[in-house]
């Protein structure tokens, strides 16, 4: 325990050895998902000019009066402008979206009109909206889209209708993604009978790609100190190296030598917390370097705890660590020890009120307990025992 540190500690020192990494600009088909570097300022109003928000027609008078008569002179629909001016007694004929004719105060939506000919006549009730957009009434010209935020789909209707083709964005991080060990085959090769099938490195790639980075899945690196340091050699032209394993103190745990003899600022190793207490992380060659656990689960959860972040710091992202949320306990919990516990999860909502209930099993080589959760329950260092219906936090994963 002398030389663990607190998760909050181990994120705090990962955040410190990562930075921004610029940005680039990108036209907007290709901004989803992207993280906005800069505001986009809008080029125009919007609506650009007063509209019609409902069918009806297009009066001059201000306030009409029940079964009040108007000629009709016109229509105007989207894109298709009414090119005169209206007067008294006159009505346009408009559609939703039209630029509101020039003179016009009022439009009557056509529930309440009645048409002979060229001659409307309103009913004898009437909605007294005025059923008129202000030109301006989302935004004006100059108005801005704050960064950084990584792009909605929401946010890219908004960057569209501001009049902009294209918008600078956080480059994409490069990480390259180090799977180690004799033990471990590619997904298609028949591994002989002391061998298992390599997994983590699928489930990491796929979290940092969603989270915006670009991944290289380098080549399975073996328990050599030569195929590792071969291995490094091809990972140092990206923005980070994640290595799978190997972290530990065996004997055939090689990557925290190999890293410190090719020159590795070390930032800390070991984390209070399970699973995933082998974490490593530093510099190597200048590029940040994070050595997860082998054990399928711990490297997926030290993911969500310290990769993730990582990557959104990279991408000039604020308040990156997960959110931790809260919930009501479905089952009783035992005291949690000298080490901070996330355990996997299912939360649900029963009754209006979000509960919580850990899996039995919590072994973090089981990979099956992992995709039928849905949450880690966060238990503190030295958290008492909780039963049915305490509170308690949890991450979403």
């Amino acid at each position: 325990m002398r030389d663990m540190i607190s998760v909050s500690e181990a994120l705090a020192r990962v955040l410190d050895l990562v930075f921004p990494l610029g940005s680039e600009t990108v036209i907007l088909r290709h901004a989803a998902g992207r993280v906005l570097a800069t505001p986009a300022l809008a080029s125009r109003d919007q609506p650009p000019f007063a509209t019609a928000a409902m069918d009806g027609y297009a009066l001059a008078d201000g306030s009409p009066k029940p079964r009040a008569t108007y000629q009709l002179i016109g229509e105007a629909g989207a894109g298709h402008a009414f090119a005169g001016e209206m007067g008294p007694g006159q009505a346009v004929r408009i559609f939703t979206g039209a630029p509101l004719p020039a003179g016009a105060v009022h439009v009557v939506i056509q529930e309440d009109v009645a048409r002979d000919g060229t001659l409307i006549t309103l009913g004898a009730t009437l909605d007294m909206a005025t059923n008129i957009r202000p030109a301006g009434a989302d935004f004006r010209a100059g108005a801005a889209l704050a960064a950084p935020r990584r792009l909605s789909p929401a946010d890219l209707a908004l960057i569209a209708a501001m009049g902009l083709a294209e918008v600078s964005v956080a480059r994409r991080p490069v990480v390259a993604l180090i799977a180690t060990g004799d033990e471990l085959v590619m997904p298609g090769e028949t591994p002989r009978p002391d061998q298992i099938t390599a997994s983590n490195a699928f489930a990491l790639a796929a979290m940092a790609e969603a989270e915006g980075a670009r991944v290289r899945l380098l080549p399975i690196a073996p328990d050599t100190e030569k195929g590792l340091r071969f291995a490094f050699g091809m990972a140092l032209d990206a923005d980070l190296v994640v290595t799978i394993g190997g972290a530990s103190v065996g004997d055939h745990d090689l990557v925290g030598k190999v890293a410190a003899d090719m020159g590795m600022e070390r930032a800390f190793y070991k984390v209070a917390m399970r699973p995933g207490k082998p974490l490593m992380a530093g510099r190597i060659g200048g590029v940040p370097m994070l050595g997860l656990p082998g054990n399928p689960v711990s490297a997926i959860v030290c993911g969500h705890l310290f990769l993730l972040p990582a990557l959104r710091a990279m991408q000039g992202l604020r308040d990156v660590a997960p959110p931790l949320r809260q919930a009501v306990l479905a089952a009783a919990l035992e005291p949690n020890g000298p080490r901070a516990h996330y355990m996997r999860a299912r939360v649900s909502v029963e009754d209006g009120q979000t509960m919580i209930r850990a899996f039995d099993r919590q072994d973090s080589a089981l990979l099956t307990i992992l995709t039928e959760a849905n949450a880690l329950l966060y238990r503190p260092i030295g958290d008492p025992a909780r039963t049915t219906g305490d509170r308690v936090q949890y991450l979403v994963v």
